[in-house]
């Protein structure tokens, strides 16, 4: 039987932003600095960078003296590389003996310098975006337990952080919850899951039902989306584990400043309405009964003013539940899932 990945990282973490400009590609240091903040030591930042993690800035040398014990690449940039610049701070660290931590879709092992270094130090080079082996194709068979998928209007909508907000609520009020990660921070914040984006495509929508397994029936899989349906670049990882996952329920995760594809500015974001009815369509054809129980909305960039108008003209709009994850929690959402389907 096929496992999922499963990491084991030595904390605490001195994270890597190098000189990033645009802080939606910072997504993997932001989430670890969210949610697990204790692990982390500080943020490795060159003279030119325009992104603040909001937590201290430190040299490798003040890292390891600090007792910082690994250093995790937090940037997730399209076409996830790094500027060559970078290696020279990366060789560093792993000759002082800091683990490296990487997500990006380029192994650690490739570049000798970093290999030698670490040899010499003893430090791991740990590369989270390496899928299990041995996936099966998704047959698409149905399996006990239920499940919720985070979707999107785009990439970095906050799918992963709902996902997150979801569960702990979910299980605050007395369910059976389980989250469950497909991206490369959720893996490095849980300590398993797949990173699905770097599965073979045949294999993805396989490789998302080994994600969620059967399970008890009254538990709830909670899952981390990828993607979005209607992104030019990256649709086909969203609709292999939008079959893969054959949810019960979706939440639609959005940035409410957002107007076009991060990145892909020539194209304008579907509306909401419209992306919901896109994932429900396609989520029909390995579970009819799919249904969206919830709109979770990135508002940070919104005047606080207008931010209960606008959560509230959603909700007028579709009908749903529409919150804030960080800001309103996700109760109204949790509500809705248990109206949704009371024999669970």
């Amino acid at each position: 039987m096929t496992s999922i990945t499963k990491v084991q990282l030595n904390a605490p973490y001195l994270i890597l932003i190098g000189n990033l400009k645009d802080s939606t590609y910072a997504k993997t240091g932001s989430g670890i600095v969210q949610w697990r903040p204790e692990l982390v030591a500080g943020q490795l930042r060159f003279d030119d960078c325009e992104v603040d993690l909001g937590v201290p800035d430190m040299t490798i040398a003040e890292a390891v003296n600090a007792g910082a014990r690994s250093l995790v690449i937090g940037v997730a940039p399209v076409g996830g590389v790094v500027p060559d610049s970078w290696w020279a701070s990366i060789e560093e660290a792993a000759r002082a003996g800091l683990d490296i931590v990487c997500g990006l879709h380029f192994k650690l092992k490739d570049f000798p310098a970093v290999t030698k270094a670490a040899q010499a130090s003893g430090a791991r080079l740990i590369d989270v975006r390496t899928p299990p082996a041995n996936l099966p194709v998704g047959n698409g068979k149905k399996r006990s337990g239920k499940r919720v998928l985070m979707v999107g209007t785009d990439c970095v909508a906050g799918k992963k952080y709902s996902a997150l907000a979801l569960t702990q609520c979910m299980q605050d009020a007395g369910m059976r919850a389980s989250f469950r990660a497909t991206g490369q921070t959720g893996i490095m914040l849980a300590g398993e899951g797949i990173p699905i984006d770097a599965v073979v495509a045949d294999f993805v929508s396989g490789a998302a039902e080994v994600i969620s397994p059967d399970n008890e029936t009254n538990h709830w899989d909670v899952i981390e989306g990828q993607g979005a349906l209607s992104h030019p670049g990256y649709a086909g990882v969203s609709l292999g584990l939008l079959h893969g996952s054959q949810p019960d329920a979706i939440v639609l995760c959005h940035d409410a400043s957002r107007k076009v594809i991060s990145g892909w500015e020539h194209y304008e974001l579907l509306t909401v309405q419209d992306t919901i009815e896109q994932n429900l369509m396609m989520g029909r054809r390995t579970n009819p009964g799919i249904r969206c129980v919830g709109i979770s909305v990135n508002t940070s960039q919104l005047p606080a003013n207008e931010r209960k108008n606008y959560l509230d003209s959603l909700g007028q709009k579709t009908g749903l539940p529409c919150v804030d994850p960080l800001i309103d929690g996700c109760s109204q959402i949790v509500d809705q899932i248990q109206q949704q389907f009371p024999e669970y």
